[in-house]
């Protein structure tokens, strides 16, 4: 007689039988980023509708790539980690860990990069002076309020360029981390590395993985599993309902739940192998603006694409 498990049945099941993270891959997570941006530009360049500002990032991640090769950062000690994982939170908590100084060269790297362009949007030349020529107390005060839920910082055009020099820093670290040093939280719908909110979440097509859906952390890249069908929000199981543009990629959909009215984009491999979370949720915005208009909104945002939660 066939077995039919409860939910939390299978959620248990789920942990045993599946791996639970992905911890990011530092050779690959952003070139992977910077092609899927330019691949999604379209023909030419000149396919899309914000072709011009997902160049500008894919520049932004060919320089983290770069910036990573060189980098690292004191990982936590062992006695750190039993303490993360004693007290169920993330080992690289952000309103938490100390952040060493040297994030800031990175940050002035990425300015660099994006100033070379040669058809560089004159606000974005002047964002990256500003940055460069910014007092590093200041610096600090703006990467806080980045970090700290909720807040935004004291000039909203600079936060992509922060974000991607933050990424920069706990990508390194989250990359050096094994499975074993991070336990699970109280709070799935959050990183279980360093406490960010996911962008989007992916169904996988891997060795291993293939079918299981990890929501992906917008600051680590770092990938924890979550049963499918289920708000990556509030939890819920009931009035999940899945959106998408008639005639686009059936590998995007908008996972929107009723009873929080949040909604959280899921890519399928399945129907594109090359999906990458945080490239496809911004070149997807069109979604957004559908979702948007039958009364749902983002549970957390876009790193590359900072707006104010107060507007």
């Amino acid at each position: 007689m066939q077995r039919i498990l409860e939910p939390g049945q299978i959620e248990a099941f789920a942990q045993q039988a599946i791996p639970r993270l992905r911890l990011p891959d530092r050779e690959r997570a952003f070139s992977n980023r910077a092609n899927r941006l330019r691949e999604l530009t379209g023909n030419d360049g000149v396919g899309h509708a914000i072709a011009g500002y997902l160049r500008l990032m894919a520049t932004v991640a060919d320089a983290q790539h770069s910036a990573l090769t060189t980098f690292e950062a004191k990982l936590p000690g062992s006695r750190q980690l039993e303490h993360a994982r004693r007290h169920a939170m993330p080992p690289l908590l952000t309103t938490a860990w100390p952040r060493e100084k040297r994030w800031r060269e990175v940050l002035l790297q990425l300015c660099r990069s994006v100033a070379q362009l040669s058809d560089l949007p004159e606000r974005v030349q002047t964002v990256c002076e500003r940055l460069t020529h910014l007092h590093s107390e200041r610096i600090e005060r703006e990467a806080d309020a980045l970090l700290s839920a909720g807040s935004a910082p004291m000039d909203v055009a600079s936060a992509p360029l922060l974000m991607a020099a933050l990424q920069v820093y706990w990508v390194d670290l989250a990359s050096r981390l094994q499975p074993e040093d991070i336990g699970a939280l109280d709070v799935p719908s959050v990183c279980p590395v360093c406490g960010t909110p996911p962008v989007a979440s992916v169904v996988r097509t891997d060795p291993g993985t293939q079918g299981y859906r990890y929501l992906h952390c917008a600051l680590c890249a770092t990938e924890w599993h979550m049963v499918r069908v289920k708000c990556s929000h509030c939890q819920g199981t009931k009035g999940i309902d899945y959106r998408s543009i008639d005639g686009r990629s059936h590998a995007i959909r908008a996972e929107c739940c009723e009873s929080c009215r949040t909604y959280r984009k899921i890519f399928y491999q399945e129907n594109d192998s090359r999906v990458e979370p945080v490239a496809d949720d911004l070149a997807s915005i069109a979604l957004d603006l559908l979702v948007s208009e039958v009364g749902y909104h983002r549970a957390s945002g876009n790193p590359l694409l900072w707006y104010s939660p107060n507007a």
